[in-house]
């Protein structure tokens, strides 16, 4: 009597698992529908309107802004002779004359405590 409640405990554990994953496969495939189905009306709205979707226009400020503030970190570089990225441009460099400056050059004298908020930061 064991045998057949064990056999027919498989059973039915089988025939639950397999409901289980047709659910899940019914459940994924709606989504996915469903997912489809709204990037096709969104994609037809934005070509009766003449407009972009709300989202490619979010993406394309970001880009913007991040393109303004963070030169070439879009932009793909080819790798140097040495393996790493190749460095471009980065701006104007300004070389300076260094000279020493003497010992005996006046000191500036320290604020007063109220003068200056970051003058007694400067010790």
């Amino acid at each position: 009597m064991d045998a057949f409640f064990d056999f027919l405990g498989r059973v039915i554990s089988g025939v639950f698992k397999l409901a289980l994953g047709l659910a899940a496969l019914v459940f994924m495939l709606s989504l996915l529908l469903a997912s489809l189905l709204l990037v096709l009306g969104v994609s037809l709205w934005a070509l009766l309107t003449g407009r972009k979707p709300a989202p490619v226009m979010a993406f394309q400020r970001f880009r913007q802004t991040s393109q303004r503030y963070a030169q070439g970190a879009w932009v793909r570089r080819p790798a140097g002779a040495n393996g790493s990225a190749a460095t471009g441009p980065r701006g104007d460099v300004v070389d300076v004359q260094a000279h020493v400056v003497p010992d005996d050059a006046p000191q500036r004298p320290m604020p007063k405590s109220g003068a200056e908020p970051m003058g007694r930061m400067q010790h």
